[in-house]
């Protein structure tokens, strides 16, 4: 019976410990901030209907002018995940082939695998950061290929897949399987940090190539359920728009209209906080310092996470899983790796939901479950 496995991820929308390190948002937007907008339109005016399979056309067009695109091209999900899952459900039979990389998001792979499609897993290592090995990958396609998923930048790393890899990996699917689809999960592409560039959309790279991407991570609103998937490919567009009528008809108007809100106000709402990630990730930066006797981490290419691992010459695995044990009691979580397939000793660090004061709060607490669970002070 069950088609959903249980992963400790869920744990992140329960009950929150003290200062919680494991999130990959940064500071929540309140709704206080788009009503007092200027501008139209007047919530209080708005009938509750229906809203379109396709998404409201103004809100189309934001999402489009902002991956240049067209608003054509562009199908508004109820968050992230359910494009994930739309993808995921429309490309795939079961027995289908689909590849996805490890570490990952793990609904993206619950997905694949609830379709019924055989996942094949390209893994991403700690030592390589995190970046694809485009040998291996042509060992994981075949005739059998569907649907291929990467994420620029990844959760749970923030490591983003430069252009000219994934213009490589598109001639490599090209090459191996012509009929098979590259999903690239942007959600923290324009979570740069403060000047720092942001990478266009692979969207454009070719009709083959989808973009999906939500409003939870770089604009701050996670409590509106509102997402995108991209495609320049007609045909399978109108299967999007298709598949979410047959699922939740049409995205909730109250969401869309407050996205479009917060797309208006992009500029402000983003600069802000980029501003914020780049501290976060600066005060991140001089913590590892001082605890480089203790861990080792991938820096992050954007986003509010950031992978770390405890060093094996000073944590076996009886001390990594104490450490864990010792974080907890203290009111500190950290995203264990084994959550998206990686190995223990891996976490994710979230450095963008909590304020300055509680995030060096949370980061010395974290030294001190260190020195309390080293092999040396078992």
């Amino acid at each position: 019976m069950p088609r959903f496995p249980k992963n400790d991820i869920m744990s992140l929308i329960g009950e929150k410990p003290r200062y919680d390190l494991g999130e990959s948002v940064g500071p929540d937007l309140h709704l206080g901030d788009l009503l007092d907008a200027s501008g139209p339109p007047n919530l209080g005016d708005m009938a509750l209907s229906y809203g379109t399979a396709e998404g409201d056309s103004r809100l189309r067009k934001a999402i489009a002018d902002s991956h240049g695109v067209g608003s054509d091209d562009v199908v508004v999900t109820v968050g992230g995940m359910h494009a994930l899952f739309l993808i995921a459900f429309i490309l795939c039979d079961p027995g289908d082939e689909a590849v996805t990389s490890s570490p990952v998001f793990p609904l993206t792979r619950n997905a694949l695998e609830a379709v019924g499609a055989t996942v094949r897993t390209l893994p991403l290592s700690f030592d390589r950061g995190y970046q694809p090995d485009l040998a291996d990958l042509r060992r994981h396609l075949s005739e059998r290929t569907k649907l291929v998923t990467l994420a620029s930048p990844q959760n749970p790393s923030g490591v983003a897949i430069p252009s000219r890899t994934i213009r490589d990996v598109v001639a490599l699917m090209g090459d191996r399987c012509p009929e098979a689809y590259l999903l690239v999960d942007e959600t923290y592409r324009e979570a740069a940090y403060g000047d720092d560039a942001v990478n266009s959309s692979a969207v454009g790279l070719s009709p083959r190539v989808i973009s999906c991407a939500s409003l939870s991570k770089c604009h701050g609103a996670p409590g509106l359920r509102v997402g995108w998937a991209i495609t320049r490919d007609p045909s399978l567009r109108e299967q999007l728009v298709l598949g979410k009528f047959n699922t939740v008809i049409s995205c909730s108007p109250i969401d869309e209209i407050l996205a479009l809100k917060v797309l208006q106000q992009r500029d402000r709402i983003i600069g802000e906080r980029r501003r914020c990630l780049a501290e976060g990730l600066a005060r991140t930066a001089d913590w590892m310092l001082g605890n480089e006797g203790f861990v080792e981490w991938v820096r992050p290419d954007a986003g509010a996470i950031c992978c770390v691992r405890l060093k094996a010459s000073v944590f076996d695995d009886l001390a990594v899983s104490r450490f864990y044990s010792v974080l907890a009691n203290e009111g500190v979580r950290v995203a264990n790796g084994s959550w998206f397939g990686d190995e223990a000793r891996v976490f994710r660090l979230g450095f963008g939901l909590l304020s300055r004061p509680d995030l060096d709060a949370a980061l010395r607490g974290l030294s001190a479950a260190f020195r309390r669970t080293a092999c040396e002070a078992a």
